[in-house]
């Protein structure tokens, strides 16, 4: 592409003696006369006609580095979805939690009213009634703390998704089993590679390296370009003599220049440039290997957390049939308060260890989808917000890079 140019200025310069010269016949004529002020414009034209290559790789260079530039707010919006889901799911998390703590503490109190009359009926000891106001005394921590940890998430996730300060944010999307990805990890892991915006910038820095590296070899050959000018001045002091006056003159030619010795200077940048492609190069194999271990480890994490939720529903089932026997044994007065005690805190246990089982196979599916650049994943997590006592519509973690 051809590169113009327009220049202007201005000049005082200081008096000075005219040259004159008289001429027989003619009398005396100026040649050299004072013309303290000089007005000058300029407007240049230069076209590279062979440069070897040296400004084709720079521009090639320089569109590579705005695709990396581009892939790299594509990863940052990756990491920021990310991290706005796994907020999510901790909220979601922490209600649950509270939510179960609840129910316990409502069996706790049940438990509780039992004993204290059972006490006073003279059927039981005052050590058994202790024991259930420690057990529930011990949810209650737990549901404080549950509590405490909702609403530290619901601020980080008010913050992440830029809502007014004080929102509440409401999960709508059930905590259930989600569907696992069918695809195995090869077919991941290329589709991985093919969609990461991580390689996709970096591949773009190699091959920016690369032109860079060309062009910087490309100053070793011959140069060969065409320029040309208008210049338009008062006085113009390519006339003869100079007047006051505007004036305007052309100039058009053609260069051609070669080095020939700088040193090395040259074949040391161009040694340079070689030197950072390579390197970029290797980084990029380095982050190919580490994409294919971060999907399979993803993968293994999700196979664990799908094999975890099974184990946990069975015990929760186990665990509410536990009780409720136990509790028709205590009624009957077949067992001891303590063994209905212990069963009420496995049954606890199995409500959270599901809980934490259903979050962690949500947590493993936005990593593994984080991993796949997309490729697989959750469907998108909603919630409703309040502030103020307005309601709005529903909310989506990946909104977060609009807000």
């Amino acid at each position: 592409m051809p590169e113009v140019d327009l220049t202007a200025g201005y000049t005082r310069n200081s008096n000075v003696p005219e040259l004159t010269i008289p001429i027989p016949g003619d009398g005396i004529r100026t040649i050299f006369p004072n013309l303290p002020d000089n007005y000058r414009s300029r407007l240049a034209v230069s076209l590279p006609i062979y440069t070897g290559g040296r400004v084709t790789n720079s521009i090639a260079a320089s569109k590579q580095d705005l695709r990396a530039a581009e892939n790299d707010t594509r990863a940052a919006g990756a990491d920021l979805d990310l991290e706005t889901a796994l907020a999510y799911w901790s909220l979601v998390s922490a209600r649950e939690d509270e939510k179960t703590l609840r129910e316990a503490i409502a069996s706790y109190e049940a438990h509780l009213k039992e004993s204290r009359d059972r006490e006073q009926a003279g059927m039981a000891a005052r050590n058994e009634v202790l024991a259930v106001q420690v057990d529930r005394d011990r949810a209650e921590l737990s549901r404080l703390r549950a509590a405490t940890a909702a609403d530290v998430e619901n601020a980080n996730l008010v913050r992440l998704l830029g809502l007014p300060e004080g929102s509440f944010v409401e999960p709508t999307e059930p905590l259930g089993q989600p569907a696992i990805p069918s695809k195995e990890t090869p077919g991941l892991v290329a589709e991985a590679l093919q969609v990461r915006p991580e390689r996709a910038a970096l591949a773009a820095r190699v091959e920016a390296a690369e032109a860079r590296a060309r062009a910087q070899r490309a100053g070793l050959r011959p140069q060969f370009g065409f320029s040309a000018g208008y210049d338009y001045a008062n006085p113009n002091r390519r006339i003869l003599p100079p007047e006051a006056t505007w004036r305007g003159t052309w100039d058009a030619g053609v260069s051609l220049s070669l080095i020939l010795f700088d040193g090395g200077r040259v074949a040391a940048e161009a040694a340079q440039a070689r030197a950072q492609a390579d390197s970029a190069r290797q980084a990029l194999v380095d982050l190919e290997r580490r994409i294919q271990l971060e999907v399979t480890s993803r993968v293994l994490e999700l196979r664990t957390a799908a094999a975890a939720l099974e184990v946990a529903g069975r015990s929760l089932v186990a665990a509410q049939e536990n009780r409720r026997v136990a509790q028709d044994r205590y009624h009957e007065g077949l067992i001891p308060s303590s063994e209905l005690l212990d069963a009420e805190a496995a049954l606890l246990r199995a409500g959270l260890d599901r809980t934490q089982s259903l979050v962690q196979i949500q947590v493993a599916l936005a990593n593994l989808k984080r991993a796949t650049g997309g490729a697989e994943g959750p469907p998108a997590t909603a919630a409703r917000t309040e502030c103020r006592g307005a309601r709005e519509e529903p909310l989506r973690p990946e909104q977060s890079r609009e807000k």
